[in-house]
């Protein structure tokens, strides 16, 4: 299928509404250290375009009900370069807003912006991923994204064109990152986000020694960190106290800049009102008009 539902390995910590999974291509060539798809899709950094896309996801969309949440994409950025020469999440966008579907797009690319038009004109919101301002340190974290300004820009763009935009400050990796919590709130902030969604490094097999190859001077207080969390839903979790602490200091910061905070997979339910994933941000249906 080309839309799936949503589930997070059945991870008991997981608090995100019913909504379908969207990934127009296959692999991503972000080569983020941290992501949890290279640990199951083979050969990851190569990128694809799904075979037959536009008439499966139409084929499928047509049996959706109108107003059903699509997260595009949950497992490989809709954005790589490809998406520049194909532009296929563009046109799945339009073959969505065609059905009446709301979408949210989970994207570090600062592509996403070339579309801010189309999603204006739909039920959407788009998810930005932040996790440096620091553009060394990106480059070696997520060496083919974005770099942090270029995100913060492309958020600009979509605010300006009406679309709500929310930050992932995701993940915070203790000794690599944490100590730019209200940096990365304040100029999330800046930049239009009125949501800041958040979470701690999870590691998936092999994700650790990522980040220990990457970071050999904090991989030994990694380790010892890690070596006192717990697995949940495939991946190894911090210990607890370590990721309420850290959760914390985001939300503080986040209420400081009047945002609304949620953490993901980390145990707290969000307030009443916010979805953890901030799709709560879409826009009202009644913008919503068909395809001109």
């Amino acid at each position: 299928m080309i839309l799936s539902p949503f589930d997070p390995w059945r991870c008991r910590l997981c608090t995100c509404p019913s909504k379908l999974s969207l990934n127009p291509y296959t692999g991503c060539p972000h080569g983020c250290l941290y992501c949890y798809a290279r640990s199951y899709i083979p050969h990851f950094r190569r990128c694809q375009p799904k075979a037959d896309l536009l008439r499966r996801l139409s084929r499928e969309a047509a049996r959706i009900e109108p107003g059903r949440l699509v997260a595009m994409s949950n497992s490989s950025d809709p954005y790589p370069p490809l998406e520049e020469e194909l532009r296929l999440s563009r046109s799945c966008l339009k073959i969505l807003r065609t059905r009446g579907l709301a979408v949210q797009v989970v994207t570090k690319a600062c592509l996403v912006a070339q579309d801010a038009d189309l999603l204006a004109r739909m039920s959407s919101c788009v998810a930005m991923t932040l996790t440096t301002l620091d553009d060394s340190l990106s480059r070696v974290l997520e060496s083919g994204a974005s770099l942090p300004g270029q995100r913060l820009r492309a958020m600009e763009k979509l605010v300006d064109h009406g679309v709500p935009v929310s930050a992932r400050i995701d993940p915070i990796i203790p000794g690599i990152n944490d100590a730019e919590i209200d940096s990365l709130v304040s100029a999330a902030s800046a930049a239009g986000a009125s949501h800041i969604t958040s979470s701690t490094f999870k590691a998936r097999p092999g994700g650790l020694k990522e980040l220990q190859n990457a970071f050999p001077e904090q991989g030994a207080a990694l380790r010892q960190l890690f070596a006192a969390g717990e697995m949940l839903g495939g991946s190894l979790y911090l210990p607890a106290v370590i990721r309420r602490d850290l959760m914390q200091r985001i939300k503080a910061s986040a209420e400081q800049h009047r945002l609304t905070f949620s953490s993901c997979r980390e145990g707290s339910a969000p307030a009443p009102g916010i979805n953890c994933d901030g799709s709560h941000l879409l826009l009202s249906m009644a913008r919503t008009k068909p395809e001109e």
